[in-house]
């Protein structure tokens, strides 16, 4: 856990480092010790202000409150953020669990009887305007992708470039009408 803190027209006392390094330590237990805290604390008007970011290898969280005593501040800043972390953790499992049980359901659908000439996986993808040449280009920043279906900004008409088996050249599905 890193830890940096930054004060803006407000300097940051041994007290306050302290106290967010106290209350920082409550996300541990979702992380373990892989996370960066970030706190800003700042004035403004009569209110201190809190902001604090947590950063993990793969998530990022942010809580920024205000009040009359910067204790209180950087407190509803932590429940904010462990809020969050709960929230997307939760979401996180509830995922995996519906996944893992459509995965097993597909597998017992399959062993039972074999599916055979049926579609049994869609993918969804944004569709761009894009030129045939800047679509080749595309592609190639892809070397595992096959095809690439774009909208072709000269015709407005929707075409897909693909890798020929050669793995050299391209070619363009284009509709004729």
């Amino acid at each position: 856990m890193n830890i940096k803190i930054v004060g803006k027209e407000l300097k940051a006392t041994e007290a306050i480092k302290d106290y967010i390094s106290k209350k920082s330590e409550r996300l541990i237990k979702y992380f373990g010790e892989d996370f960066d805290v970030t706190a800003t604390i700042k004035t403004e008007g009569g209110l201190q202000v809190a902001e604090m970011e947590v950063k993990t290898p793969t998530d990022r969280f942010r809580a920024v409150t205000a009040h009359r005593d910067l204790y209180a501040s950087i407190d509803k800043d932590i429940d904010i953020l462990e809020g969050q972390v709960r929230k997307m953790k939760t979401k996180k499992d509830q995922q995996n669990m519906t996944d893992s049980i459509r995965n097993k359901e597909m597998s017992r659908d399959l062993e039972d009887h074999p599916i055979e000439n049926e579609i049994i996986k869609t993918l969804y993808y944004d569709i761009k305007p894009l030129s045939p040449e800047d679509a080749k280009l595309k592609l190639e920043e892809k070397p595992q992708d096959r095809f690439l279906t774009f909208i072709n900004i000269e015709t407005g008409k929707v075409n897909v470039i693909y890798r020929l088996k050669d793995n050299k050249n391209y070619g363009l599905v284009e509709p004729e009408a």
